[in-house]
C-alpha cells in the first residue's frame, strides 16, 4: 500500500526555496549517524551553523567525520535535546524522513512543535548550505547510480582544481573530503554537486541548474504505486528547476519516458546514450578482462576513455559524468580525467582477498542493481563460484518484488540472506529473509539460506566458503558489517 509524500513526512514543512545559513544558527539534527544526515550536520557546521545532533542507533560508518569536525552527537533521542533555555535551543531541527515515515509523533519532535520550532527534511538543510556557499548547483539524479556518479563528477572537479562542494550518499574518501572520510565536502570552487533522492520528495528542496538523470525505474513501492508514478515525480521535479540543463541517458527506458514528459519544459536536454548513434553524446563500452574503455563521439566532443569501474552500468554513468565535465568546461580546453576514480564506499568496494577468497561489499538493494552488480563482478572475476550474501532493505520493498530478487540472487552459485533490515518500515509481518531464501530455492533447487542476523550471516558464510570463491555482500543497513565481520573470521 502506498502512502503520499506529506504522510511519510508528517510533521516536517514542505520544501521552500533554499536561504543562507546564518551564521552561529543553531541546527539538531535527528538521525545524525546517517549517510545523508551527517553530510547535512557537516556542511552545515562548514556554513557556520552550530550544530548537534543525536541517533539512538549508535556509530556508524559515517558518524566519526562528525566527531571529527567537533559535532557532539548523543546516542540517544531525548526531548531534553529540544528543550533548552530559549538562547540554547535549536532554531530548526533537521530529521530524516525514516523517523517519521514510523514515529511521526516522536518525543523529540514533539517538543519542537510545541515550541514553534521548525522542523525540516535534511535535504533542506543541504539545500540551505548550498545558497549559502553561492555556488552552482548540480543535481545527480535516478534509481541507481546516483551515489557512484555523483562521487565520480566530484572527483573529476576536484583533479580539474575546481574545488567543489559537495553532498554524496556514499562515503567519500579522504583524499577527496580532504579530513575524515564522510559524505560531505566543502570547497571553494564554482559547483556543488548533490545527490537527488526522488523518496517521498526527498528531492524538492533542491533547485539545480544542471540536472544529471541517470535512469528511471519503479521502486519505494511504499511511494509509488508503478513506474508511471516514478516518471511523474522525476519530470515534476525538472520542470521544477526552470531553465536547468538536463543531461539525460536515452538509452534507458524510464528516462526516455521521463523526457517525453518534459515537452514544452524551458530548459535544455542533453542526451547521452551507449550505443544510441542519435544522441548528443554517443559512446560504446569495450569491455576486456575487467578493464572498460568508453569510446565517445558527439557535438561536446570525442575521445577514448579508460574507465576504473568494472561493468556497463558504469560505462553508462561515465558517459553521463564526461557531458557534464564539457558542459561545467572541467577539463579547460583538455579532456577530464574520467580514469583516476576508484569509486565510492560500499559500492563494489573490496573490503579483502584473504586465502583467495574475494570479498566485496556494495549497496545493491534492487533487483535491477544487484543484477547489474553480479554481471560485474562476473567481468572481474570471470570463472570464480559467486555467493550473492543479501540483507534486504526494506519489508515492504522485498515483498512487492519478491520474485524479482530471487531471479538475480539464483543467478549466484550460493546465496545467504540475512534478516531484513526495516527502515521505513511500519509493518514488519508481510515476508521474512527466509521466504525469499525459499524463492530462490524454488528456482534453482536448494543453494540458498537465511542464517539470521548480519552477525550470524557472517559466520555462516566464514564456515562455508572455499578457497578461490568471490564474496559479493550487499544490502543497504547493516550488511557492511557482514562483510568486515567475514573479512575478520577469515583472518582468524
Amino acid at each position: 500500500m502506498t502512502r503520499a509524500a506529506a504522510e511519510i513526512g508528517r510533521g516536517l514543512a514542505p520544501a521552500r526555496a533554499a536561504r543562507p545559513i546564518r551564521p552561529g544558527e543553531r541546527i539538531h539534527v535527528l538521525g545524525a549517524a546517517g549517510a545523508g544526515a551527517s553530510a547535512a550536520a557537516l556542511l552545515a557546521h562548514r556554513a557556520g551553523a552550530v550544530v548537534s545532533g543525536c541517533d539512538q542507533g549508535g556509530p556508524s560508518p559515517y558518524s566519526a567525520a562528525l566527531l571529527e569536525a567537533g559535532i557532539a552527537i548523543d546516542w540517544q533521542h531525548d526531548p531534553a535535546h529540544v528543550e533548552r533555555p530559549a538562547d540554547q535551543r535549536p532554531e530548526r531541527l533537521a530529521v530524516t524522513k525514516a523517523l517519521t515515515a514510523v514515529n511521526p509523533d516522536h518525543p523529540e519532535l514533539a517538543a519542537a512543535h510545541r515550541l514553534g520550532i521548525p522542523t525540516e527534511p535534511w535535504q533542506q538543510v543541504v539545500a540551505d548550505a548550498a545558497a549559502s556557499s553561492g555556488q552552482r548547483l548540480v543535481a545527480v539524479a535516478g534509481t541507481h547510480g546516483k551515489s557512484t556518479t555523483a562521487g565520480w563528477l566530484v572527483d573529476v572537479l576536484v583533479r580539474a582544481e575546481r574545488d567543489p562542494s559537495a553532498f554524496v550518499g556514499a562515503l567519500l574518501d579522504a583524499s577527496l573530503t580532504g579530513e575524515t572520510p564522510s559524505t560531505a565536502r566543502w570547497g571553494s570552487g564554482d559547483v556543488f554537486v548533490v545527490e537527488a533522492d526522488e523518496y517521498a520528495g526527498n528531492f524538492d528542496p533542491y533547485r539545480p541548474s544542471l540536472i544529471l538523470l541517470l535512469n528511471a525505474e519503479w521502486d519505494h513501492p511504499d511511494v509509488f504505486a508503478d513506474a508511471d508514478a516514478v516518471y511523474d515525480a522525476f519530470a515534476g521535479w525538472i520542470r521544477a528547476a526552470g531553465k536547468a540543463t538536463l543531461v539525460a541517458n536515452i538509452a534507458d527506458d524510464g528516462v526516455q519516458h521521463v523526457v517525453e514528459r518534459l515537452s514544452g519544459w524551458d530548459g535544455r536536454i542533453v542526451t547521452v546514450g551507449l550505443d544510441v548513434p542519435t544522441a548528443d553524446v554517443y559512446g560504446q563500452a569495450e569491455v576486456d578482462e575487467g578493464k572498460t574503455t568508453l569510446v565517445v563521439n558527439g557535438r561536446l566532443g570525442s575521445g577514448v576513455y579508460n574507465i576504473g569501474l568494472p561493468g556497463r552500468h558504469n560505462a553508462a554513468n561515465g558517459l553521463v559524468v564526461l557531458a557534464a565535465a564539457k558542459i561545467l568546461a572541467a577539463g579547460g580546453h583538455g579532456a577530464p580525467d574520467l580514469g583516476g576514480f576508484r569509486g565510492v564506499g560500499r559500492r563494489l568496494e573490496l573490503k579483502g582477498e584473504v586465502g583467495d577468497v574475494v570479498v566485496l561489499d556494495d549497496y545493491g538493494h534492487h533487483p535491477t542493481a544487484i543484477a547489474k552488480t553480479i554481471e560485474a563482478v562476473r567481468e572481474r572475476y570471470p570463472n570464480r563460484r559467486l555467493w550473492a550474501v543479501y540483507e534486504p532493505l526494506t519489508f515492504h520493498r522485498t515483498a512487492a518484488m519478491l520474485e524479482r530478487f530471487a531471479d538475480v540472487l539464483a543467478t549466484a552459485d550460493e546465496v545467504a540472506i540475512a534478516d531484513i533490515w526495516a527502515g521505513r518500515d511500519p509493518d514488519t509481518t508481510i515476508t521474512s529473509a527466509t521466504a525469499l531464501a525459499d524463492a530462490v530455492n524454488r528456482l534453482k533447487g536448494p543453494r540458498a539460506t537465511a542464517p539470521g542476523s548480519v552477525e550470524q550471516t557472517a559466520d555462516y558464510v566464514a564456515t562455508k566458503v572455499k578457497s578461490g570463491e568471490v564474496v559479493l555482500v550487499m544490502g543497504g543497513g547493516r550488511s557492511y558489517v557482514i562483510a568486515e565481520r567475514l573479512v575478520g573470521l577469515l583472518r582468524q
